[in-house]
């Protein structure tokens, strides 16, 4: 069973662009914002401005939140998943430049360059801890749950 959710939440991840990322603001406060993300495997990458508060709020606190939801034409169709998990700034170059190229090959718009101009990036990874993968396909209100964990195992 593990083994055919990560499958799922693989598809899922290589499916989507955008997520619903939360983090924890300084007085506890959850912060949700969009942002854009590659993936490879279970690791989920994305990169904001260095000076931006979600990057402020992940260097206090590396938990977060997140949400992906795929398109869909009938509430029959809705899939996506949600997940807990810990961000952690990517701060090797030679991995910054894969996570790089994990970007160009997912949004060919970026024509080769993946940076915010003038601007300072920090890159994040996302490392899943529970997942919950939703899949109406299979039901309303389908959720299978999973410990990232056991998908590794």
């Amino acid at each position: 069973m593990e083994q055919a959710l990560r499958h799922e939440i693989v598809a899922i991840l290589e499916a989507g662009k955008d997520l619903t990322l939360a983090t924890l603001r300084e007085d506890g406060g959850p912060q949700a914002t969009t942002v854009s993300y590659a993936s490879d495997g279970l690791a989920i990458y994305f990169g904001c401005s260095a000076q931006s508060q979600k990057a402020r709020n992940l260097a206090r606190d590396p938990r977060v939140s997140l949400t992906v939801d795929l398109p869909y034409a009938s509430w029959n169709e809705i899939r996506g998943m949600s997940l807990g998990g810990a961000a952690v700034r990517v701060t090797d170059p030679g991995q910054a430049l894969e996570v790089g190229r994990l970007f160009v090959a997912k949004f060919p718009e970026l024509g080769g360059g993946f940076s915010l101009g003038d601007q300072e990036m920090a890159l994040f990874c996302i490392t899943p801890l529970v997942i919950a993968v939703l899949d109406y396909r299979k039901g309303f209100g389908h959720v299978d749950y999973v410990n990232a964990a056991e998908l590794d195992a």
